[in-house]
């Protein structure tokens, strides 16, 4: 619908000129008598056609009062708010219209965030990418005159593009996901025994490991202001003896800087302790590599490709449907979207935690606000690759670094290190075991990432991204034959999220159905529930024990209409008394 819209290039340089000639002929014009006009016009201009369904003006949104305030204009497409000032307002000198249309940005639901805020006076507009931080996002503001328009209408292409803007780490990381594949298919032939379960897994942990070694590169963590160090190592070295160097490598990352050999060759010496466990197994078995698996990791994954802003949250589902053999079988993955992931822990407890923020105006407040955060405990008991566990870390750090940065206005100066939010506060359980890997890996780079974020904010403290925090809180372990008390103890949990399997009761093995049937017991129809529904009781278990916690799970349709519901649903509210806060309509 959205390409139908858009006549085609942007190149109606006669449609633009005859819009700056039109609004540049008075020198005021009233946002409440010509916003829509203007608007109608520019976006006609750039080359829009069916201009009612691409615009809202006067969007409602829902203040925290239950009051409503109206956006001036809303391009729902392209994700663009619009906060319109009267001609004689300085929108230039004045952070008003921009802190307005911030506070509809986040008072919106998360689909309907948006990617860019304009705020315009008639004569000029600027930009702001809502993708920065604060402190970049102000620095790259642009400024784009009306005037000017006839030479520089590129500069607005932004209000129709509804593919490129939005998501820059959706490429990456499919394009990383793209890259670990072929990697993977070039060395999967290179192993004695390629179908033998310890080669396979022997793959996963070496991939991973490369992987690592690329983004810490790309992240000058490897050698400082260094983002070539891995491929330097490896350049001059045959591809037959690609194998050993590695190996070399691989160990003097496992090793404390103390503990390293006196001897140590120039170019391994240098490399930082990363710990963590990611290098410690030292029987992963590793083949001989080729040329071409050379050029591969030197050249295309390395020279020609920067690692250090993937979204974790997606490429940990990318990376395990790319090596995980089951859904390298199947042709598919199970994934979450970070649209779906924000359906959950949007109203579970960050719409709450952003408001708590903005109540905060003392030092006394916002470290208590701090303290807050990071004693907040969450688990997603099937939580596969880590996609929700990730995405909630760097949204509490995205909070936590707003409270930094407003400490710093404070005088709130001289910190060692401010960060208080740990990965440590992040459990999980999965049944497979590289998808384990897999998810710590995502949120060790999260973490690295959102330090990195931190350190932008200011330049009173060196922070130390390596070595890698010790992190052993995701089970290897069925997740519906295990006591989620021994994962992380009900008084100490506060949030449980994640999006358990979707198998329908006609697709479960016998086995799972016996799982179901020993969780609920003998209830009317308990060999055809959904797989999905013991994620359900095993929660309710935990929140009988600790009625502070709070859940939210998706769940396949079948459990919420038809034959299942009243099994389950009154099972749950007569055993754990248990109440539902919120809920969706069926999503894909």
């Amino acid at each position: 619908m959205v390409k139908n819209m858009i006549k085609g290039k942007l190149d109606n340089k006669t449609a633009v000129k005859e819009f700056v000639k039109k609004w540049t002929e008075k020198d005021f014009y009233a946002e409440d008598e010509n916003t829509s006009n203007f608007w109608t016009d520019l976006l006609n201009a750039l080359g829009v056609e069916n201009i009612t369904n691409y615009v809202e003006y006067q969007k409602k949104v829902k203040k925290i009062d239950k009051g409503t305030w109206r956006i001036d204009a809303y391009l729902p497409e392209s994700k663009v708010l619009i906060e319109q000032k009267n001609s004689n307002v300085d929108i230039e000198n004045s952070s008003d219209a921009f802190n307005q249309a911030n506070e509809y940005a986040n008072n919106l639901p998360y689909d309907e965030k948006p990617l860019w805020i304009v705020t315009c006076n008639f004569k000029e507009f600027f930009v702001y990418n809502m993708k920065l931080n604060p402190r970049e996002r102000e620095a790259n503001k642009q400024k784009i005159l009306v005037k000017d328009l006839n030479k520089e209408y590129h500069l607005l292409e932004f209000l129709i593009d509804t593919g490129k803007n939005i998501s820059r780490e959706m490429e990456l990381s499919i394009k990383a996901g793209d890259l670990v594949g072929k990697m993977y298919d070039l060395l999967l032939p290179r192993y004695k025994n390629p179908e033998d379960p310890h080669t396979l897994q022997s793959l996963n942990q070496l991939c991973v490991r490369i992987v690592f070694c690329l983004f810490a590169e790309d992240s000058e963590l490897l050698k400082h202001n260094t983002k070539t160090s891995f491929h330097d190592y490896l350049k001059p070295i045959p591809a037959q003896f690609l194998r050993d160097a590695l190996i070399k490598l691989f160990e003097v990352l496992d090793t404390k800087i103390e503990d390293r050999d006196e001897y140590l060759q120039d170019d391994l010496k240098y490399f930082p302790y990363v710990n963590g466990g990611l290098f410690s197994n030292k029987n992963i078995e590793i083949p001989q590599f080729t040329e071409e698996i050379k050029e591969l990791i030197l050249q295309k994954a390395s020279a020609d490709f920067d690692w250090s802003d993937i979204s974790p949250t997606i490429f940990g589902a990318v990376f395990e449907s790319t090596l995980n053999p089951e859904t390298r079988r199947s042709g598919g993955m199970h994934y979450t979207s970070i649209e779906n992931i924000h359906k959950v822990i949007d109203p579970l407890f960050l719409n709450d935690l952003r408001n708590e923020l903005k109540t905060c105006k003392t030092k006394e407040q916002l470290l208590k606000f701090q303290n807050k955060l990071s004693s907040l405990t969450f688990l997603d008991p099937a939580c596969g690759s880590g996609n929700f566990l990730t995405e909630t870390y760097i949204y509490l750090r995205e909070i936590e670094n707003e409270v930094i940065r407003q400490l710093q206005q404070l005088g709130q100066a001289h910190l060692i290190n401010p960060i208080k939010v740990s990965i440590n506060q992040f459990y999980g359980i999965e049944i497979n075991d590289f998808a384990v890997s897999v998810a710590k890996t995502a949120l060790w780079i999260a973490d690295l990432q959102m330090q990195r974020k931190t350190s932008e904010i200011s330049q009173d403290f060196e922070l130390e991204y390596l070595p890698l925090k010790e992190y052993k809180n995701i089970r290897e372990a069925n997740a519906l034959l295990i006591d989620w008390n021994d994962v992380i103890e009900a008084d100490k949990l506060n949030y449980i999220i994640g999006n358990p399997p979707f198998v329908g009761y006609f697709l479960t093995t016998k086995e799972q159905k016996q799982e179901i049937v020993d969780i609920f017991g003998k209830i009317r129809l308990v060999k055809k529930l959904d797989y999905v529904s013991g994620w359900f009781y095993k929660a309710s278990e935990m929140m009988h024990k600790n009625n502070e916690i709070r859940t939210a799970l998706v769940a396949t349709n079948s459990i919420t209409q038809g034959e299942q519901v009243y099994p389950i649903w009154n099972t749950l509210f007569e055993r754990f008394n248990i109440k539902i806060d919120f809920a969706w309509r069926s999503f894909k």
